[in-house]
């Protein structure tokens, strides 16, 4: 009985251990058609994915190209009113704030008769000091040829360096008590890699026709005459724009030791110095000075594009290895 259980034992075993061989096979078979469906659900979801990045970038270079920035007035240009032309952000030829859109923005401004003064509305740190020059001169050659109608300045959050040159130019300059004014100055930068391409141990090759032509180069070492070119370069743009601050004022200006140093003051203590004239905002020179409600915008509507630039930043690279306002 004892061998008779013991064989009927190891049969019962032996199919029990068949059967689970069984559900092992049906497991792994199970969890590879998992595998393969889990891997072709992600393949879809990536492929989802790629569809939708790529009809999202379609879709944004469709919205670029239809909504460009629109030229013209924004507001009722058809009865008196006052004209406000805008110099807001980085002042560069490729930005928003560029020379061709303010001066044709200022020539409409000037020759609408209905517009019985012109504003520049200002919020910006600086920029190109040839852009910016370009819209003084601009300013200074409209005065001239329209003696009745005046010119005001006022000023947001900051009118720094190439935004103050230009507001400069105007007859008159408002800002807040709290804004940022001035920044008188001329700045040269870049980078230098120099020590750090020696611990790499990467060589620079560079072969040039003329010793200065690898001027500013931020993998070469700089001699001391390249700086003292440097120097000199910034302080003949230095000194334009001081001419032109001190023409553009007059005797308003009191000159202080450090007032062309690249400091920066509150609008109430630009009045102390002259470099405004009154303190107040947009709104109070139109109604209480001026005696008017209407205002138009003659300044270009922002297309998508500067929009994204402006709000990612990516103008900041014209800051590089340039001179400028900033």
């Amino acid at each position: 009985m004892i061998g008779e259980k013991s064989i009927f034992g190891s049969i019962k075993g032996e199919k029990e251990n068949f059967v689970a061989d069984e559900h092992w096979e049906r497991r792994a078979l199970v969890n590879v058609a998992m595998s393969v469906i889990d891997e072709q659900r992600k393949a879809r979801r990536w492929g989802v994915f790629f569809k939708l990045a790529m009809l999202a970038y379609l879709v944004a270079i469709f919205v670029v190209y239809a909504f460009p920035p629109k030229p013209g007035i924004n507001g009722n240009a058809k009865k008196e009113h006052v004209a406000i032309v805008d110099v807001k952000g980085l002042i560069s030829s490729k930005s928003y704030a560029n020379a061709d859109d303010i001066n044709s923005s200022l020539n409409d401004a000037f020759k609408n008769e209905r517009s019985k003064a012109v504003v520049l509305r200002i919020d910006s740190g600086g920029g190109s000091p040839v852009q910016s020059g370009y819209v003084y001169d601009e300013i200074m050659r409209l005065r001239q040829k329209y003696p009745d109608k005046k010119v005001f300045a006022v000023v947001e959050d900051v009118c720094a360096s190439g935004a103050y040159y230009i507001a400069a130019a105007a007859d008159e300059i408002y800002a807040d008590k709290a804004s940022i004014v001035g920044s008188i100055g001329v700045r040269m930068g870049s980078f230098g890699f120099v020590d750090a391409m020696k611990k790499l141990g990467v060589e620079r090759r560079m072969i040039t026709a003329g010793e200065n032509k690898g001027f500013g180069d931020p993998f070469s070492p700089q001699s001391s005459e390249v700086v003292e070119h440097s120097k000199k370069l910034v302080a003949g743009v230095h000194k334009q724009f001081i001419d032109a601050v001190r023409k553009g004022r007059g005797e308003r200006l009191k000159e202080t030791y450090d007032m062309f140093s690249g400091l920066i003051w509150t609008g109430e203590q630009s009045l102390e110095l002259g470099l405004v004239d009154k303190l107040g905002s947009l709104r109070q020179l139109v109604r209480d000075e001026l005696k008017q409600e209407n205002t138009v915008v003659y300044s270009p509507q922002k297309g998508l594009l500067d929009s994204l630039k402006q709000q990612f930043g990516i103008l900041l690279q014209e800051s590089m290895s340039s001179v400028g306002y900033y």
